[in-house]
């Protein structure tokens, strides 16, 4: 566990997504959970040495089944953006193994079994100011990685976190994605308003503003590339010519290659169904594992 600001630590060792705690005096904010049943029990034991006050809330960045597997083994409150809990809605009362390859985490985990979900209690539409200390840890809508992802600012300590916004190092997850909202959240994010801001993304822990800029200039690239490849009425089969494009730019280990090759082909196949076919689905409609 890393303390980056007073009372703001984050975790970057466990699989699929970075956590975050921020230690206030009304109780502990926890940012997202591990989705290994062992990963979460470590957790827990590593929070109970940041004392603090006895209450816990356990935010979730977005629906995505890496960050919100163990939200229930977590046993405390979960608020979340309300397309997040309409998400958990439509979901099935509990993850049961299935046959889908959309390139997360959790797929690569065996022995999950059969894990229920924790929907979220608190939901809202906008922005959630939360008091739990002097001042105030705020909560705010930004779509486009998700229909509900949401960042949490902690304005005092100049600490933003941007959940799956920012994912240096690997390919973003699109299937349930918006480019247009998500360039124009990394647009805010580049802008004066957070220039000296600490921002954990949410699958490698701190980004640079450089980085920033690099997943703003490749979200642009590719959806100029799917504008284009939409309005010369392209056959969905032909997405996967982009992939080798859109995956040489990365320094993917040998092991992620086809976990990540895989992500893209969902992803690609699945946006562009979305959002250039008649039978694109409704936002809160999320596609099965992510």
């Amino acid at each position: 566990m890393q303390e980056i600001a007073h009372g703001i630590f984050i975790e970057t060792s466990y699989a699929g997504v970075v956590l975050g705690a921020i230690n206030l005096t009304h109780g502990l904010l926890l940012i997202d959970a591990p989705h290994k049943p062992d990963d979460v029990r470590s957790w827990r034991s590593s929070l109970l040495n940041l004392g603090g006050g006895i209450d816990r809330l356990l935010v979730n960045l977005d629906a995505h089944v890496d960050r919100t597997l163990g939200a229930r083994a977590m046993e405390c409150t979960v608020v979340a953006h309300e397309k997040t809990a309409q998400v958990f809605r439509n979901r099935p009362t509990a993850l049961k193994s299935q046959a889908v390859e959309t390139g997360a985490d959790w797929e690569l985990s065996n022995g999950l079994g059969s894990i229920r979900w924790a929907p979220p209690e608190i939901s809202f539409s906008q922005h959630l100011m939360i008091y739990w200390d002097d001042a105030p840890v705020i909560l705010e809508h930004h779509p486009g990685p998700h229909p509900g992802a949401i960042w949490v600012t902690v304005p005092d300590a100049h600490v933003v976190f941007v959940g799956d916004a920012v994912i240096p190092g690997q390919p973003p997850f699109l299937a349930n994605a918006d480019l247009d909202p998500w360039i124009e959240s990394l647009r805010l994010l580049l802008s004066p308003a957070y220039q000296d801001y600490l921002v954990v993304g949410g699958r490698t822990g701190l980004v640079a503003m450089r980085e920033v800029r690099s997943q703003f200039e490749y979200l642009e690239m590719l959806a100029e590339h799917l504008h284009a490849m939409a309005e010369q009425k392209v056959n969905p089969d032909q997405l996967e010519l982009l992939i080798p494009e859109l995956i040489r730019n990365f320094d993917i280990l040998p092991t992620r290659q086809e976990q990540f090759f895989q992500r893209l082909r969902w992803g690609l196949n699945h946006y562009y169904s979305r959002h250039y076919s008649a039978l694109s689905t409704e936002d809160d409609e999320e596609l099965p594992g992510q």
